[in-house]
């Protein structure tokens, strides 16, 4: 797929974040474009893993589940909290391998295609006078080899190779952008009449390897990363949007699980609102609408199939009853 493709497609399930889509497509159209080059063409090209940093629920796992699945290529995720939680990091990176390949069906060769997609690695961040082996620096080095491609053998004996495994990590980044502010202030780009605004604004507002470095991410790891796209906090006409817009919304899902009981479902668009402010309120982006919209929906589920005479529900407020008729 071009990376126009990709993004329409990513378009089809994820509402927003228009620049991560498109430096994500970018980077993945290259990365597989590299995978198809012989040995001697790419032989000096390095592997552009990818730093997804946004706040939480604003859909970097979403991004990186849909591209997985519109490429047809195997997917799993890793949380970075919980490799630095085990002394035995090594093993849980090979339990990582391990599900790629079941997801790839046990071919090695698909396998080594997949994507690993490893969230919260912000979490990882090295803190003074912590212990190596209990930090996430030790999950940092741990890391590195495969990240960077690697022969890795499972324990049944399987071999992976990891130099065309695609790794995309992903973190909210907390005090990240006190960061950025200090360093722009010293590094920032001088424009004059004839400069492009809005690319110098692009380069002024970008994460460099040093800012990730003062955060706590060790140098040789953030080499590891050098593609890196963020993610905008979510807005409340963005929440709406997610709940009714996506091929799969929580609005059409529930829409066909009634129309398989011959009833017909109709929300008041007000209704989206009350449910996107209240969401915005708890502050964790999209990941509050579904509990807030299955809420709702529970009394309704529960008594329609006790009622073959309805024909229709509507909902006209989240504080208010459903209307059967």
């Amino acid at each position: 797929m071009k990376p126009s493709e990709i993004v329409a497609q990513l378009n089809r399930h994820v509402v927003g974040q228009d620049d991560a889509k498109k430096i994500l497509a970018v980077a993945v159209y290259s990365h597989f474009r590299k995978v198809a080059m012989t040995d001697v063409d790419r032989l000096e090209m390095l592997k552009s893993n990818i730093l997804l940093i946004g706040p939480t629920g604003t859909g970097k796992t979403l991004l990186c589940e849909t591209l997985a699945r519109v490429l047809e290529l195997p997917f799993v995720t890793a949380d970075a909290t919980s490799l630095a939680q085990t002394e035995y990091v090594n093993e849980e990176l090979d339990a990582i391998l391990q599900r790629l390949l079941e997801r790839a069906g046990g071919d090695t060769a698909k396998a080594g295609r997949g994507i690993v997609f490893i969230d919260e690695v912000d979490k990882l961040k090295s803190i003074s006078g912590q212990a190596r082996a209990a930090s996430g620096e030790n999950v940092q080095h741990a890391l590195l080899k495969i990240m960077e491609g690697s022969l890795v053998t499972l324990k049944n004996g399987q071999t992976i190779d990891t130099k065309q495994i695609l790794f995309i990590c992903g973190g909210a980044f907390v005090g990240l952008e006190s960061i950025l502010a200090e360093t722009q202030a010293f590094g920032f780009i001088a424009t004059s009449q004839s400069d492009d605004q809005k690319v110098l604004d692009r380069l002024n507002a970008r994460v460099k390897p040093t800012d990730l470095f003062r955060f706590g991410l060790i140098p040789e790891f953030a080499g590891r990363l050098p593609i890196i796209a963020r993610l905008n906090e979510l807005s409340k006409d963005q929440m709406v949007r997610i709940m009714i817009e996506p091929q799969h919304s929580i609005y059409r899902q529930f829409r066909a699980i009634l129309q398989n009981e011959g009833v017909e479902l109709v929300i008041e668009p007000m209704v989206f609102g009350q449910i996107a402010d209240l969401a915005f309120e708890f502050k964790v982006g999209a990941r509050s609408l579904r509990g807030i919209f299955e809420e709702m929906i529970t009394p309704v589920l529960y008594l329609v199939p006790d009622r073959p005479d309805v024909k229709k529900v509507t909902i006209r407020s989240l504080f208010e009853e459903a209307v059967f008729s």
